[in-house]
């Protein structure tokens, strides 16, 4: 038995880089390049262009009816989402643009929502767009209102707003769950132009059918940078867009590559003879 300061123990060094998730990093530095190249290079600023939404280009439309029969305008971002949640965010980027046209057209503003600091968030978001239109009196705290947490109060409060104020134009953007059908029917049944959009793809369906615009998945996501030209937020668009190509891209050259492979390989003549 060899003493005991005679053994020795062996350790090993942490490995700096785990190879198995090498692309997940080759994908991370190209998707940041790709972000940086849209945000900061001007001559790819100037080219893009986003293409034309029909929900968005409704919006205008909208606010001029309500504001033509002398009746509100209903905004909700559904029961669903916090101020954290992405649908919340894109929501309030968009409310600040129809409350900026509101103000202008000194149509009324109603913003119900189930989230105290939604509310919060969203009387900010007005207060700044009808001081940046230049007519903060027409502001009213009173129409942006917490109603409950309960999802299906909620709902019955909203649909209550609905039915007594009869709005002329009704904005369904954010997240929502069950109470969508339930509010898009009562907006249906006042004869309210409504323009929705949600994340969920359960959700999609009952505004597809209920609504007469609807945007579809991230078009909710690009609609801020949509209606204000905001060169940060289209950046940001474009440089999905061209990472949704190379990922394309790579598929279909994973297909014909592992294609080719089957063919060499020899499992092609069996492929080839059936």
């Amino acid at each position: 038995m060899q003493p005991l300061h005679l053994i020795a123990t062996v350790t090993s060094d942490p490995e700096w880089i785990d190879i198995n998730r090498l692309p997940t990093l080759i994908a991370a530095v190209v998707a940041v390049a790709i972000v940086l190249y849209t945000t900061y290079h001007r001559a790819s600023r100037r080219k893009f262009k986003m293409r034309r939404i029909a929900g968005l280009n409704a919006v205008e439309e909208a606010i001029g009816r309500a504001t033509e029969m002398a009746r509100p305008l209903l905004y909700t971002p559904g029961w669903g989402g916090d101020i954290q949640r992405p649908t919340t965010i894109a929501s309030m980027n968009i409310l600040a643009q129809v409350a900026e046209k509101t103000a202008q057209y000194d149509c009324r503003l109603v913003f119900p929502t189930h989230d105290p600091v939604i509310m919060s968030v969203a009387q900010e978001v007005v207060r700044e767009a009808y001081a940046r239109t230049g007519f903060p009196d027409r502001y009213r705290a009173d129409d942006i209102t917490y109603v409950t947490s309960s999802q299906f109060g909620y709902a019955a409060a909203v649909d209550g707003m609905i039915t007594r104020l009869k709005p002329a134009s009704i904005f369904l953007l954010g997240t929502f769950e069950a109470e969508s059908l339930i509010l898009a029917e009562t907006g249906h049944s006042v004869g309210a132009i409504q323009i929705a959009g949600t994340d969920s793809t359960i959700q999609l369906s009952f505004f597809i059918v209920a609504c007469d615009y609807t945007l579809i998945g991230e078009e909710l996501f690009a609609a801020s940078g949509y209606l204000s030209q905001d060169p940060s937020i289209l950046a940001s668009v474009r440089a999905q867009d061209i990472m949704k190509l190379l990922i394309i891209v790579m598929l279909v050259v994973a297909a014909v590559w592992s294609t080719i492979g089957f063919l060499t390989n020899g499992g092609g003549e069996g492929w080839w003879t059936f």
